[in-house]
């Protein structure tokens, strides 16, 4: 298997792994409606609205992300704002009365954030939720990302494989001094925009104006107006027939954003990144964000000229420059294997749910990714107390073709239930290395896999919504987003689903 190929592979295996089922969106819609029966018992918050917003409504969550949830106060028809004070007061009685009906644990108030947020567990789960008041402003960005995925849908696969790539090297965190999530989209659309061919515009040639600036007045009209601009100029977009069509593969895209980010701790301090314009621009020649205050500069498309990235450290810059070296370096390199691979592109409890193809992980995974402890062989699989030279697995001993052996492979081929025949068996956890039928393993030549994927370099079809189309979306009674899935490209086994509405508890 080349290296494109074994990328290509191990790419679908992870989004495979990691894009939310139809019980991950279940989940999560039981949690805001447990959450909307809270608020209607907090006295100063009736007649509010809980509406999520984030990766959740753009679709870019995995099946362990956050759910951002803004209560949205009314004023009638209009757009309501609270002061900071305000929100501070309100979410102090929100959490008085959580803790009360119960449901939550660990729960985290941050009131001096610059939007106040309470932070806490549900007990669904344990899906951790980030709770704020009236943050509509963030409900339009969720809302834009979404519906730009509908000039390519690489994009929601890229983000969800960078975010991955970034928790695997802790710089997905601004708590620690490195990048938020909605930065790291930023990074993708500005590598979109950068690729040649382009495959996104300027953003400003989807909404011409700064986002935040129009949310006043009636808030229907409001929505509707940047709805209906970004919606009209994306068509536009995709509809020009002049425009040259990239079509560069999923990985050549990710080796691609590591080559073009591995030198950011060295010219960040005198360029900042504006999807806005589509461009690097020289920090000295932008009076918007002068003075410089941050280690990098990312702006905020949607909210001139806010840094999405001004959490991160000088010293976290660095550590974030060396992330993406460091994987580009091993991807261009030949010394490569799945395993290599997974160790850096996903965090460890993934790892382990993607080697044992579903299985939950193992309670050592985290000694196998980082030293071996357990044994790794050269094909993917993991060996308990040691590796063939092939990809099986085995508890005590590995034959010589692949197969699996509980306790010893018999020398002759002949088949019993404590030895595994030597020629043509079916494995189950195993990889056969002659065609056979593996249910959890990878087959290194022609064989079928269930859940696996196969090396020969073939691709299949992954993700919600891959293959260009857009979720319908409106607004229900409540003002939440209404998501109606459309038919796309589904993964091998685990079909992708979006509910059909946020329905008002």
């Amino acid at each position: 298997m080349n290296k494109q190929s074994m990328l290509d592979v191990v790419l679908h295996d992870i989004l495979h792994m990691v894009t939310p089922s139809r019980e991950d969106w279940e989940i999560r819609l039981a949690i805001i409606n447990d959450l909307r029966s809270t608020v209607e018992s907090v006295e100063s918050l009736r007649g509010a609205t809980v509406e999520p917003f984030g990766s959740y409504v753009s679709n870019l969550f995995t099946r362990w992300g956050d759910l951002d949830i803004s209560i949205e106060i009314l004023n009638g028809t209009h757009i309501a704002s609270a002061g900071k004070k305000q929100k501070q007061t309100l979410l102090v009685n929100f959490l008085k009365v959580l803790r009360v009906k119960g449901g939550c644990m660990h729960f985290q108030f941050i009131p001096h954030a610059r939007v106040p947020i309470l932070k806490f567990k549900s007990v669904r789960q344990g899906i951790s939720c980030d709770v704020s008041i009236n943050n509509l402003p963030g409900l339009m960005k969720s809302k834009f990302l979404l519906w730009i995925n509908k000039i390519d849908s690489r994009f929601h696969d890229l983000v969800l494989v960078v975010k991955q790539w970034a928790n695997a090297h802790k710089i997905n965190n601004s708590k620690t001094g490195s990048f938020n999530s909605f930065t790291l989209s930023l990074l993708v659309i500005f590598h979109f925009q950068t690729c040649v061919p382009a495959i996104f515009p300027p953003l400003k040639d989807i909404y011409p104006t700064n986002m935040v600036d129009e949310l006043r007045g009636v808030r229907v009209d409001a929505e509707n107006l940047i709805a209906e601009t970004c919606n009209a100029n994306i068509d536009s977009f995709i509809l020009n027939k002049l425009r040259r069509i990239n079509r560069t593969s999923l990985p050549e895209l990710f080796i691609d954003f590591l080559r073009k980010f591995a030198q950011i701790d060295s010219w960040a301090a005198e360029y900042g990144i504006c999807t806005y314009t589509g461009q690097r621009e020289q920090i000295e020649n932008n009076m918007r964000w002068l003075p410089k205050t941050s280690a990098i500069y990312v702006e905020d498309p949607f909210e001139q000229p806010e840094n999405s990235a001004r959490s991160v450290s000088a010293g976290q810059l660095k550590k974030i420059g060396e992330a993406f070296q460091t994987t580009y370096n091993l991807l261009i390199s030949n010394n490569q294997n799945q395993i290599s691979l997974l160790t850096q592109l996903v965090p460890p409890h993934v790892f382990s749910l993607i080697v044992h193809r579903g299985v939950l992980p193992l309670p050592h995974s985290k000694h196998l990714v980082q030293n071996g402890r357990q044994g790794v062989n050269s094909n993917g699989l993991t060996s308990k107390r040691g590796a063939n030279s092939n990809g099986s697995t085995s508890k005590q001993g590995a034959n010589s073709n692949g197969s699996t052996s509980k306790q010893r492979a018999n020398p002759n081929g002949s088949t019993s239930k404590q030895r595994a025949n030597s020629n043509a068996s079916t494995s189950k956890q195993g990889a056969s290395s002659n065609a056979s039928t593996s249910k959890q393993g990878v087959s290194s030549n022609a064989s079928t896999s269930k859940q696996g994927a196969s090396s020969n370099g073939s691709t299949p079809k992954q993700g919600a919504s891959s293959n260009g189309s857009t979720p319908k979306q409106g607004a229900t009674s409540d003002g939440s987003t209404s998501i109606i899935p459309t038919k796309g490209r589904q993964g091998p086994q685990q079909q992708a689903w979006r509910p059909k509405a946020h329905t008002q508890a």
